[in-house]
């Protein structure tokens, strides 16, 4: 008869594998097929495989518009997480006060709701109000006496309108993220400082903010890795258009590896957004040791 460690052991083990037999399955399977990829040149008619070496990144490499993808999807980003993590939290300090409970889940569910619509229906959505011709928003701009913009087809605005897209659904997100974390600041502290006399913009800034700074930091990984890896609202609506103005790097990934049929490229262009996820990741880490409380 088994005793009661072995037969907490194989629980344990039950539990776990459903879990590994998914990362299995849809991360190291697919990691090890992309590096496969990465050195070969695959015909998709006959399945014939070439070993080609470095030839796939060298192509990616002297590519311009792979680079070009590099640069929207840094701009995406910089403005993105700027307003999202910057935005979440203005409204989390408003937010933090003492409001009628009814009142309070009303704002959290208004903020909230638009992160659990699908991305695809909001991408269409948006893509209407944003119709040079028939959009909600010219309409209202033309009543206001102005020009109607352009918001998807003039290339200095297009990534501009899906940043907003992106910020208007995902800061509920942040919102409540940042929320939760202030009303975990202990309220002893905050009456100690309000009984030293200390401005509420004080308190914010020596107790508040030092004591979230883990979820801000989570917050601005969290936001900075979904952003490197930005394709569904992009391809939506505008399809990386105007010309390449609002290509992303997993755009032309997808482009290269199903659109051209080059599987090695794609697989190439997605292990060097992998890397510099990587890199993002620890540069933030580091920079973040100087000011995270541990």
């Amino acid at each position: 008869m088994a005793t009661l460690k072995q037969r907490e052991a194989v629980a344990a083990y039950g539990f776990l594998i459903p879990a590994y037999a998914i990362y299995i399955l849809f991360l190291a399977l697919p990691l090890v097929a992309a590096l496969m990829l990465s050195v070969l040149e695959v015909d998709r008619l006959t399945l014939k495989a070439e070993w080609v070496g470095w030839e796939n990144f060298d192509w990616i490499f002297t590519d311009p518009r792979f680079w070009q993808t590099f640069a929207n999807t840094f701009y995406f980003i910089v403005l993105a997480v700027a307003g999202n993590v910057g935005l979440g939290l203005v409204l989390a300090v408003l937010l933090d006060r003492k409001l009628p409970g009814p009142l309070l889940y009303l704002f959290r569910l208004a903020y909230f709701l638009p992160v659990l619509v699908s991305l695809a229906f909001v991408s269409f959505i948006w893509q209407f109000l944003l119709s040079y011709d028939l959009g909600a928003i010219n309409y209202y701009v033309k009543a206001l006496g102005l020009p109607p913009v352009r918001w998807l087809t003039d290339k200095n605005i297009a990534m501009l309108s899906i940043i907003i897209i992106d910020v208007w659904k995902n800061v509920g997100f942040f919102l409540i993220a940042f929320l939760a974390a202030l009303q975990g600041v202990p309220r002893t502290l905050l009456e100690a400082a309000r009984i030293d006399g200390a401005s509420a913009l004080t308190t914010l800034y020596r107790i508040k903010l030092p004591f979230i700074a883990p979820v801000i930091l989570f917050c601005v990984t969290y936001a900075t890795i979904g952003g490197l890896q930005v394709f569904d609202s992009i391809k939506i609506i505008t399809n990386g258009g105007p010309g390449d103005a609002t290509r992303s790097v997993v755009m032309y990934m997808y482009s290269e590896a199903f659109n051209a049929g080059e599987l090695g490229t794609g697989a190439a262009s997605a292990l060097t957004l992998l890397i510099v996820i990587a890199i993002v990741v620890a540069i933030q880490l580091g920079i973040a040791r100087r000011w995270v409380r541990r």
